[in-house]
């Protein structure tokens, strides 16, 4: 267990907390908000640790990625729940849509025998973007004196993840084909050196 690996494990427990917060019955939107931000700053500061002491690991490379995926739908379905904008309803979907394609994506390739492919920097830095803006649409939601400056800000923040998210998403097309190659090679050559 290394502290970038600690640091990913408290956000993916974390993320009850967040939708309690948000859902129990006397909420706390800006408590709730403040939790997420903290949680997608965590994000970089796990990796930043990871690369800067070396302490990046194989079981880093699985777990963060998956802590991302989790706080990232938790958000989109609990800021659906709440009820915000028809706009911020588009970018909600349009991230859940971007998950959920991953995540059958990645289960299929490694049913099919794919090699895990690294995540690409486009998709780090669209999922940094989107931690940075669905808080700040939770607290434009609380918090009406500054509805307009978060709101704005969280509108440029989520137009830019969703862009990287999907540009992302279509690189990963040509590295799924090469991991699925390679993995099925590997395995050939296990079954006919064993």
């Amino acid at each position: 267990m290394t502290i970038p690996n600690l640091i990913s494990l408290a956000r993916l427990l974390c993320v009850p907390v967040f939708l309690w917060m948000l859902w129990e019955p006397h909420p706390a939107r800006r408590g709730a908000a403040v939790l997420l931000a903290v949680l997608g700053a965590t994000d970089w500061v796990d990796g930043w640790i990871a690369r800067h002491f070396d302490q990046g690991s194989e079981l880093g490379k699985i777990l963060d990625p998956t802590a991302d995926r989790a706080l990232l739908v938790a958000a989109a379905v609990a800021l659906l729940r709440e009820g915000l904008a028809t706009g911020i309803q588009v970018i909600l979907w349009l991230v859940l849509a971007r998950e959920v394609l991953i995540a059958i994506a990645t289960v299929a390739l490694a049913v099919a025998g794919a090699r895990r492919i690294d995540v690409v920097w486009a998709g780090k830095a669209g999922t940094l973007a989107l931690m940075i803006a669905l808080p700040m649409f939770l607290i434009a939601d609380a918090a009406h004196s500054v509805r307009t400056v978060f709101e704005v800000l969280g509108w440029g923040f989520a137009i830019g993840g969703i862009v990287l998210g999907y540009f992302a998403a279509a690189k990963y097309v040509p590295a799924a084909r090469a991991a699925l190659r390679e993995g099925r090679t590997a395995r050939l050559h296990a079954e006919v050196a064993s």
